[in-house]
């Protein structure tokens, strides 16, 4: 049954249009009527397809490159087919044996993640990432700040109640003690007894949707807070393993791309943000080209999944590759490596493999 946004669309365009999306994902090339008439197995003429693929393009589901007749799809066009048209089957028993064996169980939580990962990568020969798991609740309680010398700033946060943590950070400015005074105190206001993730989680929101309404208080404190919550290095939020594999893909073989690609992995803000969306929507989830949000991935498809232990979501894996990739392979790899990893980081399975 298909969704009523798609209602526009005739069951015989949709098929063309699921041939077309199959043989440019298969071939990379821009799929002409002739050979759409000839895959699609339906008795149409060239005439009758090329105008079903004109009503295709104007309603935004392909679209024709200026070097070829044929036609590409649309960021719509592979949603309508993830959507509605593809088909996905599970992977056999074999497959998910050999994954779960190139899972080193062994090697603890952060291990786990590096193998995960590079399964991911090595298997899609896409750029393979899985966040690090969420540990136990960490409620922020207060934050204090003292100003130390060129720009450096210790601050003391206290977490649960009890945990205290120090470290310095570096800020653009030089601020006055009673600025960073004023700051706590809006950042303990406004932000205490809250999980370090949803903290995060506004703080990105703020940043990149309120700039112009900060006045110099809220202004101070998101950088500020943006240095403790958002960029610390040594908080290793996400492993991305195979990013060099997005290099094999012509797609993303433009120079300026994969520069500006490499960048956001290594800025880690975007990906972290699209990262945060993958958790709160448990299950697999794709994100087809503009659909992140962010123009940099703009022509590259993320699919993502959370795994988790006991029903308690603890992190997000997936890939990212170019919008044409074999959507109908990817998603059980990251489906099946997301419920792999839930599978080796409970440790009741250890148990019980220990008492067979």
């Amino acid at each position: 049954m298909v969704d009523n946004q798609y209602s526009e669309l005739s069951e015989r365009a949709q098929h063309l249009l699921k041939v077309l999306v199959q043989r440019h994902i298969r071939d990379g090339q821009p799929v002409g009527s002739r050979t759409l008439t000839r895959d699609s197995g339906l008795p149409l003429s060239p005439a009758t397809v090329r105008n079903v693929m004109s009503d295709l393009e104007d309603l935004g589901y392909v679209q024709a490159p200026h070097t070829s007749a044929g036609r590409v799809p649309t960021d719509k066009g592979y949603r309508f087919f993830v959507d509605t048209l593809l088909t996905v089957r599970n992977l056999k028993l074999p497959e998910a044996d050999r994954m779960r064996l190139r899972l080193d169980a062994s090697s603890g939580p952060t291990g786990l993640v590096d193998s995960a990962s590079n399964l991911l990568s090595g298997l899609t020969r896409y750029a393979g990432l899985v966040t690090l798991p969420r540990q136990a609740y960490h409620a922020f309680r207060q934050v204090e700040f003292l100003p130390l010398s060129e720009r450096r700033v210790l601050v003391i946060i206290i977490v649960n109640d009890q945990e205290i943590q120090n470290r310095v950070i570096e800020t653009d400015r030089n601020f006055t003690a009673d600025e960073l005074c004023k700051v706590a105190n809006f950042l303990n206001q406004r932000f205490a007894g809250k999980d370090f993730r949803t903290v995060r989680e506004q703080l990105i929101q703020e940043i990149d949707h309120a700039r112009q309404d900060m006045n110099s208080l809220m202004e101070a404190a998101v950088q500020v807070a943006k240095q403790v919550f958002i960029d610390q290095p040594e908080e290793k939020d996400y492993v991305l393993a195979g990013q060099t594999n997005l290099m094999e893909h012509a797609d993303l073989a433009n120079v300026e791309k994969l520069r500006e690609l490499f960048e956001a992995f290594n800025q880690k803000r975007d990906v972290l943000h699209i990262l945060d969306k993958s958790i709160k929507a448990q299950g697999v989830q794709i994100f087809i080209g503009q659909e992140s949000g962010y123009t940099v991935f703009d022509g590259c498809s993320l699919v993502t999944s959370t795994y988790e232990v006991d029903g308690e979501v603890l992190g997000v894996l997936g890939v990212i590759g170019p919008t044409r990739m074999p959507y109908e392979r990817v998603i059980p790899i990251v489906d099946m490596t997301a419920r792999l990893l839930g599978e080796a980081l409970n440790p009741k399975s250890g148990a019980d493999s220990d008492s067979d």
